[in-house]
């Protein structure tokens, strides 16, 4: 599947649209962002069931901002619009692997109820 450019303008689409987005903020200068670039690729090419993204850090500086992205690359991986996983640096990849696998099978059922509670009890003043 293409990797999908992401910008200020499609990015709330493209993770409320698709059921899992993964997302490798990155930059062209930045050595370790080229070096996990084809084993992005290849994970996209093998979980065509998912939406892999890029998010030019250079050219989309107000995101980065909004994401807190300080070093690159950094990973995020969102699922029914929610942040499940975010880690700085390049994965190998048996561990890019192993970070789709888990966000796949968790109950987002049960993770949606979560944050439910986590907001109830931060509007409480319990949490």
């Amino acid at each position: 599947m293409a990797i999908v450019e992401l910008t200020k303008d499609n990015f709330e689409t493209t993770v409320n649209d698709n059921a899992m987005v993964i997302v490798d903020f990155w930059a062209p200068w930045c050595g370790p962002c080229r070096g996990f670039a084809p084993v992005y690729e290849k994970a996209s090419d093998q979980h065509p069931d998912v939406v892999f993204a890029k998010v030019n850090t250079d050219e989309q500086q107000e995101l980065a901002g909004a994401f807190g992205i300080r070093s690159i690359p950094t990973l995020m991986v969102f699922r029914e619009k929610v942040i499940l996983f975010q880690q700085a640096g390049a994965l190998p990849g048996n561990a890019l692997e192993q970070v789709i696998s888990q966000a796949k099978s968790l109950d987002m059922a049960k993770v949606h109820q979560e944050i439910s509670a986590h907001q109830e009890q931060k509007e409480r003043g319990t949490a």
